[in-house]
């Protein structure tokens, strides 16, 4: 049983981290570069270059673009952009994909992004490689991608393109990127090709040969053109977006629009759009692979690049299209408006025409032909913009579902605590405590990152000194713990969080257990050495608040006399002796039950006021307790029980273990001496 319950907690797996503090972003920030001032309330942050002027933005890609990968969780990695929208630096920061995460490791992922250095958002970057001697001579750059991470890397890929084209737009063309239309799927009009063509439904580019011509004329490339008639058409290209179904059923056979279907409900972030070429050019190269981005053709809107990819359908046309349609070459590609792209919005898309010079290893040249296309309005829903949230309001939304699971497990712990007679008295009620342990240690702890600091109450007091409270509504998760902690406060002291909501204070529990199945001995200390320990605990209270207000700067690195950061908060990814402080306490415990919670704990001296404060006594005890009976006190493995006694509710930590024993009438002295009484006298 019990090494089922470690193995809940041991599996838990951490939430994504928030966005980075200044504190945390300017250590990543390396010389000649200095992290500058917020400019917007998404994270995104001003670039200073060594003589303190303006030098790009610094951003972080879980913020402005939360893509889930594999894991359901975004990869988020910090983007440095100089002022031209060139990449300085793409580093990791924090990911759960499998495959990097327990299989490749994560130096391949590194290594990708370290291909983003010297590129500018205005290329079209592509994950991949080229396919063959057409292929290479596209003007897309490619990115290596990783072998067996393949999804992986194009998701972040996708998330830097997002981030990266959202602080684009806002800050350097002065678009604000809001949420992008989607088609109406109310909308309906009957449209046929004339109508299309008539209303200016349908895109398009006519390129003849002597227009081609007349583009490389004065170049190297003038005479490598093919004999073709002037008039030839080289380009004739129509384009229609497919988002719209009204657009759609007017060009597209039955099979195909079911087929359009399917793949919008699979991808309904992605708008279609049909090519129809009816000239020599082609659309792409022979050595063109389906489903990558076409190695011919590219996409802008705001001047910035747009992310190009086939959607790798074959399309039958409507039959009431005219018949050379029916024969020329068709492509339907794809561009996904979480990447910033509006379909109602004027962009263009450009067709590459290569002429190659020479003979041996020949030289290509390139000439570019654009059109310029939009969808009205009518066709799509625009969403409003929503208002900003709170900070507090934003987190709530984010993790509305742990706040969900989390009311419930403390709803849960509230009901069995009301009733702890009953609770202490199940046969099981030892397993039961281990279960509800390794819960909330699994997922108020690890996952939740719920472990409540002394930190947090050193805060609260600079905050009120300070005026400034409003850095606890940026986690609700720990506000909704601290609350509970709080009503346990006042109900029974300071037992309900020392003995059921530290994760901390659970991990040494399970090491107790251990030490027991492994027979370990077990020390407590004499009574005049246990008695001076539990000063430790309110001395290091003391020296930390006195720290906070006279050498703030310091506080944080005094505040590591608590092992929980490491321990919970980080899951011991630190430098080695911080690693050893948490692991020893953790250690110590399976001989000394609990060593850290009962001496140095500088929160466990602060729920010490709970004695005091606590509404009622909540422990029964009889005129035989202490008195003669001594077993509770005996057994009580906090010492919170005076030998007269009465019990020191400052000390206690709720375990029920003398709830247990004087409910018991086989373990109670007092009960049994009375039924032994009564037996006699029967």
């Amino acid at each position: 049983m019990w090494r089922m319950l470690v193995l809940l907690f041991l599996l838990a797996t951490p939430l994504a981290a928030a966005p980075l503090s200044r504190e945390g972003l300017e250590p990543l920030i390396l010389a000649p570069y200095a992290l500058g001032d917020p400019v917007n309330d998404k994270g995104v942050w001003s670039l200073r270059n060594s003589g303190g002027g303006e030098a790009g933005y610094v951003f972080e890609t879980g913020e402005l673009a939360p893509l889930p990968g594999f894991s359901g969780q975004p990869i988020n990695m910090l983007v440095l952009l100089d002022l031209e929208g060139r990449f300085i630096d793409v580093r990791l920061l924090a990911q759960n994909e499998p495959i990097f995460v327990s299989g490749l490791g994560e130096a391949p992922f590194r290594a990708f992004l370290d291909q983003y250095r010297g590129h500018a958002i205005n290329e079209p970057l592509v994950v991949g490689t080229p396919y063959g001697e057409g292929g290479a001579a596209s003007d897309n750059v490619y990115l290596d991608g990783v072998t067996k991470a393949t999804a992986s890397v194009r998701i972040a890929h996708e998330s830097i393109l997002a981030a990266t084209l959202a602080v684009a737009r806002e800050k350097m063309q002065g678009v604000s990127a809001g949420p992008p239309p989607r088609p109406d799927p109310a909308h309906d009009e009957r449209l046929g090709w004339a109508d299309l063509l008539e209303q200016g439904l349908v895109g398009r580019l006519t390129v003849s040969e002597t227009d081609l011509d007349a583009a490389f004329a004065g170049t190297k490339w003038a005479a490598d053109g093919d004999a073709a008639p002037g008039d030839t058409p080289y380009i004739d290209l129509y384009v229609i977006d497919l988002g719209p179904p009204a657009l759609a059923r007017a060009v597209l056979a039955p099979d195909t629009l079911a087929e359009i279907a399917r793949f919008s409900s699979r991808a309904p972030d992605d708008e279609l759009f049909l090519l129809i070429e009816a000239g020599r050019h082609g659309l792409v190269s022979e050595d063109f692979v389906r489903n990558t981005a076409p190695d011919r053709l590219s996409a802008q809107q705001d001047g910035l690049p747009l992310a190009l990819r086939d959607a790798d359908i074959l399309p039958s046309l409507a039959s009431d299209l005219p018949g050379d349609l029916h024969d020329a070459t068709q492509m339907v590609l794809r561009l996904d408006r979480r990447l910033g792209f509006d379909p109602t919005r004027p962009w263009d898309l450009s067709l590459q025409a290569i002429r190659l010079h020479g003979q041996f290893q020949p030289e290509p040249g390139s000439a570019y032909f654009s059109v310029t296309l939009a969808t009205p309005e009518r066709f799509f829903l625009r969403p409003e913009a929503p208002a900003p949230l709170s900070p507090f309001a934003e987190a709530l939304r984010n993790r509305a579902g742990d706040l969900v699971w989390l009311g419930l497990f403390l709803a849960l712990l509230f009901g069995l605590l009301s009733m702890q007679s009953r609770l202490a008295a199940q046969r099981h009620f030892t397993a039961i405590r281990l279960g509800l342990l390794a819960v909330m240690t699994g997922f108020v702890g690890f996952w939740g990152q719920g472990q409540l600091s002394v930190v947090t109450i050193l805060a609260f007091l600079r905050g009120l000194v300070g005026g400034g409270l409003e850095v606890l509504l940026y986690d609700p998760f720990g506000l909704m713990v601290w609350a509970a902690a709080g009503l346990g406060f006042l109900l029974w002291g300071r037992g309900f969080f020392c003995g059921w909501l530290c994760p901390f204070g659970a991990l040494q529990e399970f090491a107790h257990h251990l030490g027991r199945l492994l027979r370990l001995p077990q020390w407590e200390p004499p009574p005049t050495l246990g008695r001076a320990l539990l000063w430790t605990g309110p001395v290091a209270l003391v020296a930390l608040i006195a720290i906070a207000f006279l050498s703030p700067d310091r506080a944080e690195a005094v505040a590591e006399i608590e092992p929980f950061k490491t321990a919970i908060t980080v899951h011991f990814a630190r430098p080695l002796p911080y690693v050893l402080w948490a692991a020893g306490w953790i250690a110590v415990s399976a001989v000394w039950f609990k060593g850290f919670c009962r001496s140095l704990c500088p929160l466990g001296a602060a729920m010490r006021l709970g004695g005091m404060l606590r509404l009622r006594r909540w422990i029964p005890r009889r005129d035989a307790c202490g008195t003669p009976c001594q077993l509770c006190r005996v057994k009580c493995r906090y010492q919170a029980i005076a030998p007269k006694g009465e019990i020191r509710y400052s000390e206690c930590f709720q375990c029920l273990d003398c709830v247990k024993i004087h409910d018991d009438p086989g373990q109670c002295v007092p009960l049994v001496l009375a039924a032994k009484r009564a037996r006699r006298a029967a």
